[in-house]
């Protein structure tokens, strides 16, 4: 099955769609600077095991500079990825990135708490902007960092990778396009046993919630991305707590329904307490599934009981082509600030509605 070729509905933010197509997009004419250069600021998991590596198979950008609090990380990146002493940041020095034309774009990989303080502090600094999902913990912070980014002339685009992924591709088309008529009924769920119990996504201060910032955003997306909708009002009930160590400060698990336009039926269910991984839709002339929907590699999907055959891709590399190559040519991102906004937005509306136990309007 070939990859979509033609343009399609990505998703809709205050009513306006996205339009956006792989091969227009990848094809876009380079202007000027052939590869723009990548800091990555904080070292954790995401960035070592698949950002950097990611970078090292990126057409047009590269990893140009790192940003850490650990000195001995420093080290290692510094003999690993041959990056220049100059290039080199920590949190008390990140403001004089400004300096530094090497740099063009600052992916933001820190705990979810200091995204919004991140993004505005790289756009003072002149550079362009990717940060990590979710974009904030509040709708406020988005809109301080959305206009930070503005008021630079700076792109920001917010880490959404399966944007960029053939099969979460083809559910867009087969949804938006209504390839097997109008949806009736769509279901999300992605959740793992989670580990470490004194890990930071464990602490509401730093993550603001538990799986459902984590996890259930993917959900979210997928069912708005998949129908071109976005949810009107919510119901949500928290799960149980099973695992006393773990779940002191953050839901364990939850569920929730969306009121969607047209009558469609939308539920999620995102959960650190057990496995499950996939996005369904039910439409009036068949089904499209993907299972699992939201991994980083290994996707896999059907339609009806006939596989999708796509080539697994390296999800982060095609985010970052994509983005650099957006900002090469001067065009709106495809994941921008204001997708980031709506998210948090939604998010913000399950968390009230498990909290009341009532329907929550989504403004």
């Amino acid at each position: 099955m070939p990859e979509p070729t033609t343009p399609f509905v990505l998703s809709k933010i205050g009513g306006s769609a996205l339009i956006f197509s792989p091969n227009t997009l990848l094809s876009a004419t380079r202007q000027k600077k052939e590869k723009l250069g990548v800091a990555l600021v904080g070292l954790g998991y995401y960035s070592t095991d698949l950002l950097a590596p990611a970078l090292q198979q990126t057409k047009n950008c590269y990893l140009a500079g790192i940003v850490t609090g650990t000195p001995e990380k420093a080290e290692a990146w510094k003999q690993k990825y041959n990056i220049p002493d100059k290039n080199i940041y920590n949190y008390e020095t990140f403001d004089s990135i400004k300096d530094n034309p090497d740099i063009d774009i600052v992916y933001v990989v820190l705990p979810n708490s200091m995204h919004a303080e991140y993004t505005i502090r790289a756009a003072k600094a002149g550079k362009h902007v990717i940060c990590e999902k979710p974009m904030a913990l509040t709708v406020e912070d988005c809109d301080k960092m959305i206009a930070a980014c503005k008021q630079a002339g700076k792109s920001l685009s917010i880490g959404y990778r399966l944007h960029f992924e053939p099969y979460n591709l083809e559910m867009v088309r087969l949804g938006t396009k209504k390839i097997y008529g109008d949806i009736k009924k769509i279901t999300a769920g992605f959740g793992f046993l989670i580990g470490d119990p004194t890990q930071w996504r464990l602490k509401k201060a730093m993550a603001g919630g538990g799986p459902m910032q984590d996890l259930g955003i993917y959900c979210v997306q997928g069912i708005c991305y998949t129908t071109g909708n976005e949810p009107i009002a919510v119901t949500a009930q928290e799960g149980p707590k099973t695992i006393a160590d773990k779940f002191s400060e953050v839901e364990q698990s939850l569920k929730w329904q969306f009121e969607m336009p047209g009558g469609i039926i939308a539920e999620g269910e995102a959960s650190y307490g057990h496995a499950l991984n996939f996005l369904k839709a039910e439409a009036g002339k068949g089904t499209f599934e993907l299972s699992p929907a939201f991994n980083y590699g290994g996707m896999k999907g059907k339609i009806g009981e006939s596989p999708m055959n796509f080539q697994n891709v390296n999800q982060q590399a095609k985010q970052m082509d994509g983005i650099a190559l957006s900002i090469q040519n001067k065009q709106t991102s495809i994941v921008p600030g204001e997708l980031g906004k709506r998210d948090v937005k939604i998010v913000a509306a399950i968390y009230e509605a498990m909290g009341t136990g009532k329907k929550t309007t989504i403004k």
